[in-house]
């Protein structure tokens, strides 16, 4: 069953339309489609912040008096939707998503004069440096130690799977700042600028031939006091705040929504035994029941959006749409590899007349199939792993 939005949300979905395709520069939407969606360049998706801003579209989600656009929750749906499907690049994630309403939050005044602006008009990328060696998403045990002497903090330890550090100018940080209370209490959130003495930044190779991730090493590290945002030992509190947002925006519905669209497009011109892919009953089923699932997610999301009363835990409701998101993406990427078969293990572009009877779809689909189902492996762990997000539900929802 299709989703029907009313009239005036129809209106607004076609004018955010036009603008994309009037804004989006066509070079980096062909990028991004080449790498199957998955965020093409830093310097694209910081350029392409850029343009929305001048428009004001930069932070629609953020309050109006921060930059946002005071739009409705289903507006920022659709418009979040209508980027996805017009190969838009995110904005830089870990600023305008993450780190930008942490700061508006809690942060001082002089902190928010410093790096909202800078955030909104996509001056930088933004790291995130939670995960630690050996804790993985367990981050009541992370072990980076920040020592505060008078106006500064003596930071040492080591983060792990710091998504872009290598391009990015700042990075926030979560750091232990007294050992000798309860590990939750004595956490505290901290600004790092990378280019700091003492901080080291060694990319990471992934198996899909990217090496986005990093490794960071602090070795004492001086930074200023008034980079801690907020309350020292307020850090795991402004953390949930954080992640909370970020597993709802997690779901991967807009991805999930595209993908799909792309493994039927595909299934009708792939063949086996003469016949396309999609006439075949195990496949058409898988596709059926994929879709079923989606359809379900994106149900579960508006309502999320529209504020529904749950009779559970938002944070547990949070957690069970990353869980279903990050799921369906890997069936779905699986699927599609299923349908190539083995033109599904070509990694790099061919020349057209190399290409076969996929045709146009060859391009879009068939190249970097295998490197997004590989590193769809992971939605599972970023963001806080499977079964972490078991745990929440299971302690929130169910009080187990």
């Amino acid at each position: 069953m299709d989703l029907a939005f009313d009239p005036q949300l129809e209106e607004f979905r076609a004018t955010v339309r036009q603008a994309i395709a009037e804004m989006l520069p066509p070079r980096i939407a062909e990028l991004q489609r080449a790498h199957g969606g998955i965020n093409s360049g830093h310097a694209e998706t910081l350029e392409w912040t850029r343009i929305l801003s001048e428009r004001g579209w930069s932070v629609p989600h953020w309050p109006k008096e921060y930059g946002g656009t005071g739009w409705t929750p289903m507006q920022l749906h659709i418009f979040l939707e209508e980027s996805s499907s017009a190969w838009a690049p995110d904005t830089c994630w870990g600023a305008t998503h993450m780190c930008g309403p942490v700061i508006y939050t809690f942060g001082s005044d002089a902190q928010k004069q410093t790096f909202l602006p800078a955030f909104r008009e996509g001056r930088y990328f933004l790291a995130q440096g939670f995960s630690e060696p050996g804790n993985g998403s367990d981050l009541a045990r992370l072990r980076t130690a920040a020592r505060r002497e008078g106006d500064r903090y003596i930071v040492n330890g080591q983060k792990i799977w710091t998504g872009g550090a290598f391009a990015s100018e700042w990075g926030f940080f979560l750091v232990r700042t007294n050992p000798d209370v309860k590990p939750q209490a004595g956490i505290s959130f901290l600004m790092i600028k990378l280019d700091t003495p003492g901080v080291t930044i060694r990319r990471i190779p992934q198996i899909n031939g990217d090496a986005d991730l990093c490794e960071v090493f602090l070795d004492n590290v001086e930074v200023p006091a008034e980079n801690l945002i907020g309350e020292e030992g307020m850090g795991w509190t402004y953390a949930k705040f954080l992640l909370d947002h970020e597993r709802t925006t997690s779901s991967f519905i807009f991805t999930n929504k595209r993908e799909l669209a792309r493994a039927k497009a595909l299934a009708a011109v792939e063949q086996i035994d003469g016949r396309p892919v999609a006439e075949h009953p195990d496949f058409r089923s898988r596709i059926t029941r994929i879709e079923a699932e989606v359809t379900a997610l994106e149900w579960s999301v508006l309502r999320e959006l529209a504020n529904e009363e749950f009779k559970y835990d938002r944070t547990a409701a949070a957690s069970t749409l990353k869980v279903a998101g990050s799921r369906l993406q890997q069936a779905i990427t699986e699927l599609q590899v299923d349908i190539l078969g083995p033109r599904a293990l070509r990694f790099h572009a061919f020349e057209p007349e190399e290409r076969d009877d996929a045709g146009p779809l060859w391009p879009t689909h068939a190249e970097g199939r295998t490197a997004n189902a590989l590193i769809a492996r992971a939605s599972t762990i970023y963001g806080g792993t499977l079964q972490v997000q078991k745990g929440i539900i299971s302690k929130l929802a169910f009080g187990l």
